[in-house]
């Protein structure tokens, strides 16, 4: 176990499941990620391998078959899942985040249906908000569910859906008019559908089409996809939580604790670029010596530990914060923020280290110099953080002139 990112006060089972998932990472993702990553290959033996650690139902309730355990518990399994390979803790994330909503926000019959399917890995979980033209502003989305006797009827296109191709169930946010007055607050129109598909590419439902994956630049291996609705019929009993106008709420739900989770990647991301930066400095010589007797090549190191340092433990901040059922966006948008920023300069200050060979593809270091810009953006823009934490400090210091 390494000396950096330690969590106090957890208790024997929590550290007997990260160290099962640590072990994992070591033995069965670190020696193949870089190889599956540079082939874009979807790493199917890592999620059988997760499905048997029972990781798919981590958070789900004892009653639905999970492990019931808090996000404290999951986020540090993400944080080590990330430094293995930060494209399968994405795999991850969005199914949790679905379960998640479906426990805070399902139906009794919702749960009962998904949950135990989602706790075994069996049905697998995608969310989707994006749309081509909007990016971070939510509440101009144009897809459309419309009310046709027992069903709704979903019209639009969704973009950056991860895990658009081999998720079975996709939690999709459209605009939902009926019962809202025309001038109705955009966000108090909306409503999450819960739609289920075949994996796979192309029509995998009448009225539902996946095109095909995105090319990135790096969190390859992991499909990221459209999503396109024509006509595409939903029963009115996949309404998540049974009622219309609610989805943008849940939505936000669900996006804090995803926060959290980015905040964990990138706690993990950034622990293993200093791992090969402290590792690099100790084998390579030059003017007589290991680089890492040389200042210049010190000081980057106590950087690069204490931002590893400071991450995790806004990231474990906000995940007890929502763990003790407290307010908690401030503290995520926070700890996304610091950790997204952190990682890619510990990133940048570990390739630096490995000089001409961190261009080389032979070195991880340049898989992770591609996979850190990812978290800047994923789950809200550093931007948007600011946003939130802007106006929530305002909330908190409001000046009582």
């Amino acid at each position: 176990m390494s000396r950096l990112a330690q969590t106090a006060g957890l208790t024997d089972v929590q550290q007997e499941i990260l160290s099962t998932v640590r072990d994992f990472v070591d033995k069965e993702i670190i020696p193949v990620a870089t190889e599956l990553e540079h082939r874009d290959e979807y790493p199917q033996q890592i999620v059988d391998g997760l499905k048997e650690l029972g990781l798919f139902g981590l958070m789900i309730p004892e009653e639905y078959g999970g492990l019931g355990e808090s996000l404290l518990t999951y986020a540090l399994c993400v944080e080590e899942i990330a430094r293995g390979w930060m494209s399968v803790s994405g795999i991850i994330n969005t199914h949790f985040i679905v379960a998640y909503m479906l426990k805070q926000h399902g139906t009794q019959e919702q749960k009962d249906h998904f949950l135990p399917r989602m706790a075994a890995g069996e049905t697998r979980g995608a969310f989707s908000m994006s749309e081509p033209g909007l990016g971070s502003d939510v509440s101009a989305i144009t897809s459309k569910g419309v009310k046709d006797g027992d069903e709704y009827v979903l019209n639009g296109q969704k973009m950056w859906l991860t895990n658009g191709g081999t998720s079975t169930l996709v939690a999709v946010l459209c605009r939902s008019d009926e019962g809202h007055p025309e001038g109705t607050a955009p966000h108090k129109s909306m409503t999450t559908f819960l739609v289920e598909k075949e994996s796979g590419f192309g029509e995998v439902r009448p009225g539902l089409t996946i095109p095909g994956k995105i090319d990135k630049m790096g969190y390859k291996g992991v499909d990221t996809t459209e999503l396109i609705m024509q006509d595409l019929r939903i029963p009115a009993n996949r309404v998540l939580g049974g009622t219309t106008g609610r989805g943008f709420y849940q939505m936000m739900d669900g996006v804090e604790v995803g926060r959290v989770n980015v905040a964990a990647r990138g706690c993990g991301v950034a622990q293993r670029a200093f791992e090969l930066g402290v590792s690099y400095a100790q084998q390579r010589h030059t003017f007589g010596k290991a680089i890492a007797q040389h200042q210049a090549i010190q000081f980057k190191l106590a950087e690069m530990a204490t931002k590893v340092e400071a991450a995790h433990a806004m990231m474990v901040n906000a995940a007890r914060k929502k763990d003790s059922g407290e307010r908690n966006d401030l503290e995520a948008g926070m700890a996304k923020y610091l950790a997204s920023e952190y990682c890619k300069e510990v990133v940048e200050d570990a390739f630096r280290i490995h000089g001409g060979y961190g261009f080389s593809k032979e070195y991880e270091i340049e898989r992770l110099y591609r996979e850190a810009p990812m978290l800047l953006i994923g789950e809200g823009t550093a931007e948007i953080q600011k946003m939130i934490i802007g106006r929530r400090l305002l909330e908190e210091y409001r000046f009582q002139g």
